[in-house]
């Protein structure tokens, strides 16, 4: 269970040939799906974004993991609800669908889009935190989950890979209220591996033939990786993501929560790689968020930025921070917000009540136009120079 599939693929045109090369080396596709089951494809559709920009799953690896799955006389069906901020329903799934080309692939290979946009309260009583969730209900009505990731960065968790992406499984608004009761990065880390053990996905897929690097898991920069990435195991496949950018494990809120509660692997040496030898992985000069030095993450900063973070919390962080020039007043900054602190009262732009802003940087994920930069203070700077 702690092995990771790991194949170079360094262009999309080749992804079906690294694909059936991943599912070769773990089996076949029967070890995972069977004749007439109903397979969740839980793909990363974060907004309406072009494949080119690396916000989502690439449809070139949907598009062959579906037809496998098809091919073994099970019925895949393409899904997810969009970030925080976006409303989960029939239209929207349609834009993002569309804009991130899965549309176009499923229409191809004759395979389904979600449209039920209706939700369940599960009960999951072995979660150590979160012993409830919402969860839309195509994932609790199919039969087994593909979870179809993609390798990003994350200005709040630092990174977003195979556990993260299960957060998709949340119906859209009801991600916000998460974040507003969870609002630093252990208890949500938590939250998620909580989600993930209810989740079970069989198997769990990395783009990262492309993947995003600085301020992501929306706003950063496409960064060439060249490799396909697979497990049984969400987490292991998360260790060995964490180790190709460069992310050190104190610096991974995940990891380091996985590590507290015992679960393995949470660190590179209990992961079994099978492919490329690990020193060929690690891709150089990877950019990390910014806000991975200001307090928010796992741990690490000097004992003295610790001691001054609660008299000096904005100056040893860093802030989102509203663009006029680029800002259309769309109103999804203030959809996804937690905690309700952004309004556009008639402006031409929106306006953030940093007084009441817990830094979970949802805003900033959920801006189309990359109008909500990050802005870091003058202690931070200095902090981390």
């Amino acid at each position: 269970m702690n092995r990771v599939y790991v194949v170079k693929c360094g262009d999309y045109q080749e992804t079906e040939k690294g694909i059936q090369e991943l599912l070769a080396m773990m089996g076949g596709i029967e070890q995972f799906a069977a004749q007439g089951e109903r397979i969740a494809l839980k793909v990363n559709l974060l907004r309406a974004a072009k494949p080119d920009e690396a916000v989502s799953t690439h449809p070139a690896v949907t598009s062959a993991i579906a037809r496998m799955a098809k091919a073994c006389g099970a019925l895949p069906v393409i899904m997810d609800s969009p970030g925080a901020g976006y409303r989960y329903n029939e239209k929207i799934l349609d834009k993002t669908y569309r804009t991130c080309g899965m549309h176009e692939i499923a229409e191809a290979a004759g395979i389904e889009l979600n449209r039920d946009t209706s939700h369940e309260i599960v009960s999951f009583p072995e979660g150590e935190l979160i012993k409830r969730f919402e969860v839309i209900t195509p994932v609790v009505n199919s039969d087994g989950v593909f979870n179809l990731c993609k390798l990003k960065t994350h200005s709040f968790m630092h990174m977003t890979g195979a556990v993260k992406n299960l957060f998709g499984v949340v119906p859209g608004l009801a991600k916000p209220g998460y974040h507003g009761k969870l609002h630093d990065t252990e208890h949500f880390a938590n939250m998620l591996l909580d989600l993930t053990g209810f989740v079970a996905p069989r198997l769990s897929i990395m783009d990262a033939i492309v993947a995003m690097e600085g301020e992501g898991p929306g706003s950063g920069r496409p960064r060439e990786v060249g490799l396909l990435l697979a497990s049984r195991n969400a987490l292991a496949l998360d260790v060995v993501a964490s180790h190709i950018m460069g992310l050190e494990r104190e610096r991974n809120p995940l990891l380091v929560a996985a590590g507290k509660r015992g679960l393995h692997p949470n660190r590179l040496e209990e992961v079994e790689i099978v492919g490329p030898e690990v020193s060929d992985l690690v891709i150089p000069n990877f950019e990390l968020p910014a806000t991975i030095y200001d307090g928010s993450g796992a741990g690490g900063e000097a004992w003295w930025v610790r001691l001054m973070e609660p008299l000096f919390k904005h100056a040893l962080s860093v802030k989102p921070v509203v663009r006029k020039d680029r800002c259309i007043a769309c109103g999804a900054c203030r959809d996804a917000c937690p905690m309700n602190v952004i309004t556009l009262d008639d402006s031409s732009y929106a306006r953030i009540d940093h007084r009441g802003c817990i830094r979970c940087y949802c805003c900033h994920e959920m801006c189309p136009e990359n109008a909500i930069e990050l802005r870091q203070g003058f202690l931070y700077r200095m902090a981390n120079r």
